[in-house]
This record gives structure tokens, C-alpha cells and sequence, in this order.
């Protein structure tokens, strides 16, 4: 009878890669003989030449990788672009007037934000019917107190036609403090105006502000009826935005006439104040649009042209904070100063209210 072992069915072993030395003395790395399929823990079979399966865990694990490494592109790119825009000589005549704050994401930090309404010289809206090109004598058009970090994010918006004394120029609108004496003088003028310490500033670069609305998929208001012709209208090299009342999903053109718009043919009450409301809205919604899928798409652009947009004393990191801060802060509703419309020296001017005044400060620093 034939034993046991000669009836017994043996399966043959790919065996492993021979070291170096096996190689020198001419040994192969295969075997003689058929290789048969190999039996895996769980019952499956893989014969040669068989590759990894694709499986849900690491469909996963690629989609996450692939989400990840967008990410570090977008911050490494915005990094880069920050140090590039970071600094130049507005921010740093600006900076003996301005106080050191805690991390943002742990402690509140008053930011002014500043836009001037200097035009670009190239491009839209370099053709507008007496432009200002110069940033030195441009007026500040916004003027918004942004106090945002430790989980709060609340804003409060000073009309561009609020009378003050300017030091050394008397009794004039706080818009043209920045024309008078560049940003150290707009930031005493506010400073004294508020009575608030100012931990930061931005200022907001008109010419690449649509380029950055357009890079995150535009924003969406809710206005009254505009009726809005800026610098002669778009024929005449200016603005042209018409909109009837309702919710509008606008591009960055759109979105700077409308932060511009003071007087609205189609609501004679529109006013400082209504643009200053619009602005707000438009800050709101940049906010909740870095959170969408067009967004996160485009990124990359986003992270590289957001910077452009503006100049201030933060550096990358802590402009991250800053937006990381206002995330987790939330939208607050827009914060208005209430005044009163008079004339001076024969300029439209808006006469503010001192105790209104303290009670905004108030609740823009302790909600």
C-alpha cells in the first residue's frame, strides 16, 4: 500500500526575493513546478499575478488624502501670498497707533477695516470720470469696527460722512482724516471718535476685491430696489447696477458697486448709513460662502488672491486666526450708528449722537 505521504497533496510556495548572496552563487527566485492559488485567512484566494482589490476603506482613505493635500496647497499658497502682501508702508506709518491683542482664537481683538476709494489704474474701473489713482490721498469710503475672537464676532459700521474734529484741521467728515494725514491720523480720529483701542488694521484693496467675490462663487444679499450709476454709469466708464427687490446672487463687479452705492435713484431715503447696512450684508456673506463646494473647489485661487486684497500689520498665521475666529464667532447682525443729516461748510453731513455713540461702542466690545 502506498503510504500516507505519498498519497498526501502538497501546495506549492511562491518563495520570497533570495538575499544578494544567493544571487551571486546563481540560485533563482522561482520555484520548479506549478504554483498553485494561495488560501488567506477568511477563505480568500489569490493566485499570481492577482493585485490588491479596491475596497471602500481605501476608496476612503484616497478621497480623504486627495482632501487633505488640497488643503495644504490652499495653505501653503495663501502663507506665500501673505508674506508676499504683508506690511508696505501705510501699515507700517499706521502701527505706533496701534495696541497688541491676545490669539484670536482665544481672546477678542478690535480690528478697524478700512476700504479707500482710490480706483485702479489699469483695468475696470480705472476710467472712471475723476478717479483718485493715489492711496496717500484717497478718503476711507468704509469704516467698520470688526471685534472678533475668544468665540465673539461683532461688527459696527461708521458712516463715511460723520462730522468730527480732525486734530490740526477742525470739524470735517471722518473720511478725509486718512486724506489729511494718511492712516496714523484716520486711526487718532477713530480712536478718539469710539474711545476704543484698536488691535489691528486692514485695508481694503478696491481693485482686487471683485477678483476675490468671483474666486469664491460671489455672494448673495437681500436689498430694496437699486437703482445705482456710479461715475456716469457703465457707459461712461463708471458703475451701472440695477436690482429689484429681493435676494441676489452677485459677482464681485456687482458686489463693489453695491458696497459703493450712496445714492439710489430708485430710493431717494437711501443713504450713507443704507450703504454702510449693504457692506455689512456683503461681509456676511463672503463668510458664509468660504464654507460651499464652489469654494473649496477653487480654493487654491482663493487662498492665493485673498491676501491681495488687502493690506495689514497680521501676518499668515495670524490672518488664519482671524478667519478662524470668525467662523466659530458666527454673523452677527449689522451694527449701526444712529445720526443725523445736516449740512457743513455746504457738504451733506451726518451730526452724530454721543450717547448713541457709547452705547454701539458698548455693545460692539459685550454684545
Amino acid at each position: 500500500m502506498p503510504s500516507d505521504l505519498e498519497q498526501r497533496p502538497y501546495k506549492l510556495y511562491r518563495s520570497g526575493p533570495k538575499g544578494l548572496k544567493a544571487r551571486l552563487r546563481g540560485e533563482d527566485d522561482e520555484l520548479d513546478g506549478p504554483v498553485e492559488y494561495r488560501r488567506y485567512k477568511g477563505g480568500r484566494e489569490r493566485g499570481p499575478g492577482t493585485g490588491r482589490r479596491f475596497t471602500p476603506k481605501r476608496v476612503i482613505l484616497g478621497v480623504v488624502g486627495v482632501i487633505v493635500a488640497w488643503l495644504l496647497l490652499s495653505l501653503v499658497l495663501f502663507l506665500i501670498s501673505a508674506q508676499t502682501h504683508s506690511g508696505g508702508p501705510l501699515v507700517a506709518a499706521a502701527e505706533p497707533q496701534l495696541s497688541s491683542g491676545g490669539p484670536m482664537l482665544t481672546s477678542a481683538n478690535t480690528i478697524l477695516i478700512l476700504g479707500l476709494d482710490n480706483r485702479p489704474s489699469t483695468g475696470s474701473g480705472s476710467k472712471e470720470p475723476g478717479a483718485n489713482f493715489s492711496e496717500a490721498d484717497a478718503n476711507t469710503d468704509t469704516i467698520m469696527l470688526w471685534r472678533v475672537g475668544g468665540g465673539v464676532s461683532r461688527r459696527l459700521s461708521i458712516p463715511r460722512d460723520t462730522l468730527v474734529n480732525i486734530p490740526g484741521h477742525g470739524q470735517a467728515k471722518i473720511n478725509a482724516a486718512w486724506a489729511y494725514g494718511g492712516p496714523a491720523l484716520a486711526l487718532k480720529v477713530i480712536k478718539q471718535f469710539t474711545g476704543l483701542q484698536i488691535n489691528h488694521l486692514v485695508v481694503i484693496d478696491l481693485a482686487n476685491f471683485p477678483k476675490f467675490i468671483d474666486d469664491i462663487g460671489g455672494v448673495t444679499v437681500k436689498t430694496g430696489r437699486v437703482c445705482s450709476t456710479i461715475s456716469g454709469g457703465a457707459a461712461k466708464g463708471g458703475y451701472t447696477l440695477n436690482l429689484s427687490p429681493g435676494v441676489h446672487h452677485l459677482n464681485g463687479t456687482q458686489a463693489m458697486v453695491l458696497a459703493r452705492t450712496r445714492e439710489n435713484t430708485c430710493n431717494p431715503s437711501s443713504n450713507d448709513l443704507t450703504r454702510e447696512a449693504a457692506q455689512q450684508q456683503i461681509l456676511n456673506s463672503i463668510k458664509s460662502q468660504l464654507l460651499t463646494v464652489h469654494t473649496f473647489f477653487h480654493l487654491p485661487w482663493a487662498a492665493w488672491d485673498a491676501p491681495g486684497v488687502f493690506q495689514t500689520d497680521m501676518g499668515g498665521l495670524t490672518l488664519l486666526q482671524m478667519f478662524a475666529a470668525a467662523e466659530i464667532g458666527g454673523s452677527a447682525p449689522p451694527s449701526l450708528l444712529s445720526e443725523t443729516n445736516s449740512t457743513y461748510n455746504g457738504q451733506d453731513v451726518l451730526i452724530p449722537n454721543q450717547a448713541n455713540v457709547q452705547a454701539q461702542v458698548s455693545k460692539l466690545l459685550n454684545g
